[in-house]
């Protein structure tokens, strides 16, 4: 029931966002008397940006974060944990790598579960017991199994073109646009609204879809956190890794704000930055302790 609720409330949140940008979109090209080829070429430009990140998205971030391959013999529990969890689901078993980093965090990329990659840092693997350890790995699994890093390579591109269309409707209103030959004085009311319109929606539009893809990103870490314990069938294994590694107050090196989403949490640990009522909307995850309270209402659930 969980895992609905939260599927339920990712598309809400998707089919949101595609209104907003269809939305914005429109009033852009209606304010500048242009035609909707202009939204064509941006959807074009910014979707072959963000594919060329998707389709590359394991090399990139390995390359990033200097991750070296896991050897079944040296990291036996992260192995055979992903190993039994994949057969388990009957998944394709995930490549693994590791960081060689004190802090305590793990993410799974690749452009589908035949191409996914599972890595967690020497930290985590080292200071989080077996049963810690599946739990973490069973999230990994459900961000794969859930094609995460597809619907956020689809979000990038909405928000890639909400940005684009925002700066070229301010360069070209600053350069005078394309003259509406008309003499019908409302026809000129009508344009100067949408005109006022466009400005505004140019001006906030970026921020607007960058926060809709914020709370996308946590939703689909509730999702990932219900889903990797129908996987796991152990609920407490996440939730004590979770408060872990909340405890842990170290930087992953290696991290940065383009990948921070992709961890199991804040890999930045910078999330006291916020001020108030506004912290949580720039969050790329749910505060912990509220994803450890549905964790143990789940194991609640699971005894009674």
């Amino acid at each position: 029931q969980l895992v609905t609720s939260n599927k339920r409330r990712s598309a809400i949140i998707m089919i949101g966002f595609v209104i907003f940008v269809l939305a914005v979109s429109w009033v852009m090209v209606r304010a500048l008397d242009l035609s909707l080829s202009l939204v064509g070429v941006a959807f074009i430009f910014s979707g072959l940006m963000s594919f060329a990140s998707y389709w590359w998205s394991d090399k990139i971030i390995l390359a990033i974060s200097s991750a070296r391959p896991a050897k079944r013999e040296e990291f036996f529990d992260f192995y055979t944990t992903v190993e039994n969890l994949a057969m388990s689901q009957r998944m394709p078993m995930p490549k693994l790598y590791v960081m060689d980093d004190r802090a305590m965090n793990a993410f799974a990329t690749g452009r589908n579960p035949e191409n996914a990659v599972i890595c967690a840092t020497t930290g985590l693997l080292q200071r989080l017991n077996r049963s810690e350890i599946e739990g973490v790995m069973a999230h990994e699994l459900a961000h794969i199994g859930n094609y995460d890093i597809l619907l956020m390579s689809v979000v990038s591109i909405l928000v890639g073109l909400v940005a684009l269309l925002s700066d070229w409707f301010l360069r070209m209103t600053f350069l005078g646009g394309r003259r509406r030959k008309s003499n019908d004085r409302g026809g000129d009311q009508i344009q100067l609204i949408f005109m006022a319109l466009g400005l505004v929606l140019a001006l906030l539009s970026p921020l607007v879809a960058q926060l809709i893809k914020l709370a996308l990103s946590r939703k689909r870490e509730h999702l990932a956190d219900s889903t990797g314990v129908a996987y796991s069938r152990n609920p407490m294994g996440l939730a004590n890794a979770l408060e872990k590694i909340s405890q842990d107050h170290e930087p992953l090196r290696a991290a940065n704000k383009a990948t921070a989403h992709l961890y199991i949490a804040n890999p930045l640990k910078n999330h006291r930055d916020a001020i108030g009522m506004f912290s949580k909307l720039f969050r790329t995850h749910p505060p912990i302790d509220e994803r450890i309270k549905n964790l143990r209402a789940l194991a609640q659930g699971q005894q009674s």
